[in-house]
């Protein structure tokens, strides 16, 4: 029997909104797939561009930037210079001939355990779709 492809996805978690998001959907035992690695950061807008497409060549076959509501940043339009950093790198994927939908851009607050667990599992389903990463350097983080 064939092995089930699992991707391996990065997810780099705002420290105030959807890494609370991820552990109330952890203490709450939502079931989710196991294929996410999460990164803790303070605010999504700290996410540098490159560390996605470095994350991209090093073997993840996704990477997930989750944060705040807009409106709701604890640091004020933190969200909002992540959505520019985001729209623009979906820009570099498109003149590189990469796959966008292996990015992915979403908001969950501290109380949305549940939409945690949901945005985890469509975003797991839609990289088996895609198949494995077809540009890594062969070493995962």
């Amino acid at each position: 029997m064939k092995d089930e492809f699992t991707p391996k996805i990065i997810g780099f978690l705002c420290n105030w909104c959807s890494y609370a998001g991820a552990d109330l959907a952890g203490v709450s035992r939502l079931q989710m797939p196991p294929a996410l690695r999460t990164v803790r950061v303070m605010c999504s807008s700290r996410v540098d561009p490159l560390f996605i497409l470095k994350a991209f060549l090093r073997g993840a076959d996704g990477v997930l930037v989750a944060g705040c509501h807009p409106g709701d940043c604890h640091y004020q339009k933190g969200n909002y210079y992540a959505r520019r950093k985001f729209a623009m790198l979906k820009e570099i994927f498109e003149k590189l001939g990469l796959e966008q939908e292996r990015i992915r851009l979403s908001w969950v607050s501290a109380s949305e355990g549940p939409r945690f667990a949901e945005v985890v599992k469509e975003f797991t389903e839609e990289i088996k779709g895609l198949g494995p990463n077809p540009v890594k350097e062969d070493v995962f983080l």
